[in-house]
């Protein structure tokens, strides 16, 4: 996604939680510890879905569905993106609300926030901008 991994996470598979271990988390409902798992372990298949939690206060919500399935590239690194759109919203922007909000401002130059919204990002922002190069350097810069 681009964000900076500064907010609390969690995937939701089959009504069961996964993140980042929490001492205090306990219960039936009791989120595992996502280190403990693979992906493809959990969510096997084409067509099979889960979603990704980023941000609990701007609650950023993603429905991720297996579309296909391919065999491994013994020559590839992975993780590999292979394709993608739009640019990833500004870390605590506020949300939907709060993108669609920032989206506005600095389309207008007469919006009452447009410098301030400019400044605070940059100076330059394109929402359909997206660069599969860009991703798969961070990806690997991951590793």
């Amino acid at each position: 996604m681009g964000w900076e991994d500064a907010h609390l996470h969690q995937f939701v598979i089959h009504g069961q939680r996964y993140g980042p271990p929490d001492e205090d988390d306990i219960g039936p409902r009791e989120t595992k510890d996502e280190r403990k798992y693979k992906l493809s372990e959990l969510v096997a298949g084409e067509g099979k879905e889960l979603l990704y939690n980023y941000d609990f206060g701007d609650y950023w919500q993603h429905v991720l569905v297996v579309e296909k399935t391919l065999s491994p590239d013994e020559d590839a690194r992975y993780p590999v993106c292979l394709a993608g759109e739009r640019a990833c919203p500004p870390e605590d922007v506020g949300g939907v609300p709060g993108y669609e909000q920032f989206l506005g401002a600095i389309k207008d130059p007469k919006h009452p926030q447009h410098e301030e919204y400019l400044e605070w990002i940059g100076g330059d922002f394109d929402p359909e901008a997206f660069a599969t190069d860009e991703v798969n350097r961070r990806l690997r810069a991951m590793r």
